[in-house]
């Protein structure tokens, strides 16, 4: 299965309304088509109250357009049932109560058909909308709508995440996609690339007539850097077991604290959805299935805590986010994302001096989630959007194999908590130079 919305920054930059209503469209059949594999009973099941429902993603993303867009826009608009804003809101606090989330596997009623109807209802509503309203009130919708679009498209990502870690709490161990051969390629080996110290700018200023960002993403800023070396690709499986074979998750000295009694609590010992089958030999589960660890591809699904450790272990650190938007200025955004329909990681090749920046697995850095200098919320509903998680969290960059791609950026920063595993997360080093 491969998606291929082939969007660009042009979309943006150039507010056509027949290339937002395009965008819009893909997007909403992107989501369509990732839910196909799946049953009723799959769309309804909620493993860990950080997950969703695949219904209820469905559900949000369609909420989101209907209640930031055709609700404060249509005079005469309806909205297709009342109780689905207390259903569907995820954390708008200005919006009003909403259904907890650690009880949205709860909600066997409405069911996964009418979802598809309520997605029809406001898909068709917003292109109406799109077509016929006024240039004045076009101009105050498009950035809602571009909004809206980025954030079905993380959502895609979620319920591919969310559905992953359901089936893996099933012992029949259900497949979302047929099983395919492992890349039977070698990795490339881990070299070095310096980068100069001094004053760079990362981020973006976030204005109209720049293409789409996200608020935390700016603004633009200086920042002063020590000269630093980067590793040319990520952290392999191969690599990630000498880890485990010397005691990585049993030797306190490479852990942060509040990691080490993490790892303790739960009982770690591998990467989340590693099995070890009999002694060294390692199996995983993804989206195809359960399959051997492949030892040349990336490692994946490991926590903050798990990658410092790693890091530490090997005698380097984690890169920030800084070091990392610097050694991602020059190169293109592209690589193993969603559109390739690979849905795991793939093993590097060495065709650049710094491989894989984009695709594949996100990459942990040792950056806090924090604003940048001059950061400014929105105002209203949607300035709740990114910024009030700016707080125990730690920033990922790059993207992964299950992140659509016309939606990254250098500039993009993903945000985590320090013991969450389920995403598509994994390692690159980086060392003082």
């Amino acid at each position: 299965m491969s998606f291929t919305p082939s969007i660009t920054t042009e979309l943006v930059s150039g507010p056509s309304r027949s290339l937002v209503k395009s965008w819009f469209e893909k997007t909403r059949s992107v989501t369509d088509a990732l839910i196909a594999p799946l049953s009723a009973e799959d769309q309804n099941v909620q493993s860990m109250p950080d997950a969703s429902p695949a219904k209820w993603h469905r559900a949000h993303t369609t909420w989101f357009f209907e209640t930031f867009i055709l609700s404060t826009t249509e005079r005469n608009y309806t909205p297709y049932d009342p109780q689905y804003e207390f259903l569907f809101n995820s954390y708008y606090e200005a919006i009003g109560a909403r259904h907890p989330r650690r009880e949205r596997g709860f909600l066997t009623r409405p069911t996964a058909d009418d979802i598809a109807l309520y997605r029809a209802h406001v898909s068709l509503a917003i292109g109406d909308l799109i077509d016929g309203c006024s240039e004045a009130v076009w101009g105050g919708i498009r950035p809602l709508l571009v909004l809206g679009i980025n954030h079905e498209q993380q959502h895609q990502e979620l319920l591919l995440m969310d559905i992953l870690h359901a089936f893996s709490r099933n012992p029949i161990e259900p497949s979302y996609l047929n099983h395919i051969p492992l890349d039977a390629s070698e990795s490339s080996a881990l070299t070095w690339t310096k980068f100069s110290g001094g004053i760079h700018q990362i981020g973006q200023d976030v204005t109209p007539d720049t293409p789409f960002a996200y608020d935390n993403e700016g603004p633009r800023h200086d920042v002063i850097v020590q000269p630093f070396n980067l590793a040319n690709r990520t952290v392999t499986n191969r690599e990630w077991i000498e880890f485990i074979n010397d005691k990585g998750y049993e030797r306190p000295e490479f852990w942060l604290a509040d990691g080490w009694t993490c790892a303790q609590s739960e009982g770690w010992t591998a990467p989340l959805y590693w099995r070890e089958d009999s002694p060294g030999d390692w199996s995983a589960f993804g989206l195809r299935g359960r399959h051997p660890v492949y030892l040349d591809m990336p490692v994946c699904h490991v926590s903050h805590y798990e990658a410092d450790a790693f890091a530490s272990w090997a005698g380097k650190h984690l890169p920030t986010e800084t070091q990392w938007e610097i050694a991602a200025l020059d190169k293109p955004i592209e690589g193993n994302l969603l559109p390739y329909g690979a849905y795991r990681p793939s093993v590097s090749t060495p065709t650049l001096e710094v491989e894989q920046l984009f695709g594949d697995v996100w990459e942990h850095t040792r950056s806090p989630y924090t604003p940048y200098p001059g950061f400014k919320a929105a105002s209203g509903a949607v300035g709740e959007y990114n910024g009030k998680f700016m707080s125990n969290q730690m920033v990922l960059r790059g993207g992964s194999c299950v992140t659509p791609g016309s939606h990254l950026r250098k500039t993009y920063r993903n945000f985590f908590y320090s013991h969450q595993r389920w995403m598509f997360a994994g390692v690159r080093l980086a060392e003082d130079a």
